[in-house]
C-alpha cells in the first residue's frame, strides 16, 4: 500500500473523485503541512496553523499508480490559483502536493509539466510540490461528507464555481 497527500481547496470536494477508482482503499479528510499539533477545523480555518485542508489517500500501487492519482487530482480544482479555491480563500484552502518520497516528487513535477504543455489552462500550474511533514485527520463530521450530506455537497460544488470550472476545462468529470 502507498500514501498520497493532496490539498486542493475544500477537502469535502477532494474525496468523491477518488472513491470510484479500483485500488483506492481509503480517502481521509484532514489537515497537512502546518506547525500546530492536532489542529481543529476552526483553528485551520483561521489561517494561523500553517495547515491546508487535504486528503490522504491509501492506495494499492498494483491497481492504480501515483501518476494516475495526480491526473485525477488535477481535474478536481484550479491548479492555477495559489490564493485558495473558488470562493474559499486563504492559506488553508491553497493547493499543494505533499510528496512522501523522491519518486513522488519526480512524478508530480512531470505531471505538472505535462499539464502546462497541454495548455488546458491559460495560466501555468502554480500548485507547489512540498515534502510531506504531517497529516491530522479532520473531525468525523467532515469524513465522506458527500455521502452524509449529498444535497449540501452538490449545492456547494455548484455555488462555489468548482463544478463549472471543472466542466469548462475537462468536460463532464469527477465531482
Amino acid at each position: 500500500m502507498a500514501i498520497a497527500t493532496l490539498a486542493g481547496g475544500c477537502f469535502w470536494c477532494m474525496v468523491k473523485p477518488f472513491h470510484q477508482f479500483d485500488g483506492i482503499n481509503q480517502v481521509v479528510s484532514g489537515y497537512s503541512g502546518g506547525f500546530v499539533e492536532n489542529p481543529t477545523y476552526e483553528a485551520v480555518c483561521s489561517n494561523t496553523t500553517g495547515h491546508r485542508e487535504a486528503v490522504q489517500i491509501d492506495f494499492d500501487e498494483e491497481k492504480i499508480s501515483y501518476e494516475a492519482l495526480l491526473k485525477i487530482y488535477f481535474k478536481t480544482f484550479d491548479p492555477t490559483d495559489n490564493q485558495g479555491q473558488f470562493y474559499d480563500r486563504g492559506e488553508s484552502y491553497t493547493p499543494a502536493i505533499f510528496v512522501h518520497n523522491s519518486e513522488q516528487q519526480q512524478i508530480a513535477n512531470q505531471v505538472i509539466d505535462d499539464i502546462n504543455q497541454s495548455q488546458v489552462f491559460t495560466k501555468p500550474v502554480v500548485t507547489p510540490v512540498i515534502p510531506y511533514s504531517n497529516f491530522y485527520p479532520a473531525e468525523a463530521y467532515h469524513q465522506d461528507y458527500y455521502q452524509k450530506a449529498p444535497d449540501h455537497y452538490a449545492a456547494y460544488q455548484e455555488r462555489s464555481g468548482r463544478k463549472g470550472f471543472i466542466q469548462a476545462h475537462w468536460g463532464d468529470s469527477n465531482d
